[in-house]
């Protein structure tokens, strides 16, 4: 492989990610058949670029890059591919691969991993561990679903409390087999194996060799319930700004621990989890068959299609005023969008409010009055301005003041309904980012089409 097609590819010219010119020479080198030019394209990239690239090609693609470069693959490949194609992956790796692989990975990854697979590709993934992690993997699993449990990675690195700054350092140094990768504190256990407290690493590093660590223990320290769910736990380490937490069971004992990175990819997928919602897309990838996006949108656009003939159904009272009164139908879809707009502000608002608990029972009210507040002045602003539209588009002062009143109410009750639904849905212990958007949009739909008419029947007719 020349020099200059490396230098092409370095990060530092290029940013973060795959470029066009790095994919386009790994497709030369896989069409080629060229082991040795495709494993120094890959060989500096980051496993997530790996995994980026192959969620990107096609199948048939995707199998001759794994089956060329199978020498060049790792574990962390695996845990960053997107759910959709592990199977997949798995299916296409070869057996010894696969397994050195796998055992590559902490317990905590090869747990992700397998949530997601089927029982056949489960057991394929168990029989390539050591026997000692495959029963630390399998007990992992025995703990509920999206639950610290699951999140948790086995390996931790914990002194007992009356040892000493000297002593601990003197034990890592004899461990250096089995310590984690990367770990941030040491967390200080009791006789009976319950976490005390931690020490950060750079605490311990700038200690002297004789200070006791229950003297030098960080005031962070805080333990995680093995059974509390991972939304509340990726809660806590952005609320309270912690990088890793022990997991105790139910008796207070140790049994594992969670780091701030795989905290944050929680918390980064409750967040993209809600935005698909919010739009009606569900969970899924790029990588997706057809079957299964059809499959996944087909429920939304369904709900959308009766709220939309529902809106038609109240347009269609006052089928007379839009005949007589054409201009009515020329505005209508000022109303709705207007509407339907500052109903979607207001609802992502409360959405990403009540994800991070900043919206609670005792702030709802002040937030729904100010909300209000704020639909009745953008009301009233572009009122005046629809107002005068009517009056010099329409040479109308009644059609101006109809579409004014109606821009009033439309957005005061498009910001109420913003709030109050998914304030109501998570209530209900519905998830407010699933459906939330369609009842908002149906909402300012029915009340502005109903107010904007109406007022029209009543006043120009």
């Amino acid at each position: 492989m020349s020099e200059d097609v490396i230098e092409q590819t370095s990060p530092d010219e290029e940013g973060y990610g795959l470029d066009n010119r790095t994919v386009s020479a790994i497709r030369l080198a896989v069409a080629a058949g060229d082991s040795a030019r495709l494993g120094a394209l890959l060989e500096p990239l980051h496993p997530a670029d790996i995994a980026d690239l192959l969620e990107q090609v096609d199948s048939g693609h995707r199998r001759e890059i794994l089956l060329l470069g199978a020498g060049f693959f790792d574990g962390e490949i695996l845990s960053e591919l997107d759910e959709g194609l592990r199977e997949e992956v798995i299916e296409f790796l070869p057996r010894d691969v696969l397994t050195e692989a796998v055992r590559e990975l902490e317990s905590d990854d090869v747990v992700d991993l397998l949530e997601d697979l089927e029982k056949s590709q489960q057991d394929v993934i168990l029989d390539a561990l050591e026997d000692a992690d495959r029963v630390a993997v399998e007990q992992a699993m025995t703990y509920p679903e999206f639950s610290a449990g699951r999140l948790m990675q086995r390996e931790v690195v914990m002194a007992p409390e009356h040892w000493s700054v000297g002593e601990t350092i003197d034990h890592l140094r004899t461990q250096d087999e089995v310590l984690p990768d990367q770990f941030y504190h040491v967390i200080v256990i009791d006789p009976r194996m319950r976490p005390v407290g931690y020490v950060t690493l750079g605490k311990l590093l700038s200690s002297r060799r004789t200070t006791k660590l229950n003297d030098i223990l960080e005031d962070s320290f805080r333990t995680i319930p093995v059974t509390q769910p991972e939304s509340e736990v990726a809660y806590a380490f952005n609320q309270y700004h912690l990088i890793s937490a022990p997991v105790v069971d139910d008796g207070g004992r140790l049994v594992g621990v969670i780091t701030i990175d795989d905290a944050m990819i929680v918390l980064d997928e409750e967040h993209e989890e809600d935005i698909l919602r919010l739009a009606g897309v569900g969970e899924g990838s790029l990588s997706d068959r057809v079957v299964e996006t059809t499959r996944q949108r087909f429920p939304w656009l369904f709900v959308n299609l009766i709220t939309a003939i529902l809106a038609s159904m109240v347009i269609a009272q006052f089928e007379a005023a839009i005949t007589q009164v054409v201009a009515l139908a020329v505005l209508m879809p000022i109303i709705a969008s207007m509407g339907g707009n500052a109903g979607t502000q207001s609802l992502t608002v409360a959405v990403r409010a009540l994800a991070t608990k900043d919206l609670t029972g005792s702030n709802v009210w002040r937030v729904v009055r100010r909300e209000l507040a704020v639909g009745l002045v953008n009301g009233a602003i572009f009122a005046a301005v629809m107002a005068g539209v009517g009056l010099f588009w329409f040479g109308s002062t009644d059609l101006g003041l109809v579409i004014a009143v109606a821009m009033v109410v439309n957005l005061a009750v498009a910001a109420l309904a913003g709030i109050l639904i998914p304030v109501t849905m998570d209530r209900l212990g519905v998830d407010p980012a699933l459906a939330s958007g369609t009842f908002v949009t149906t909402v300012t739909d029915v009340v502005g089409f109903f107010t904007f008419l109406g007022l029209a029947s009543l006043i120009l007719l």
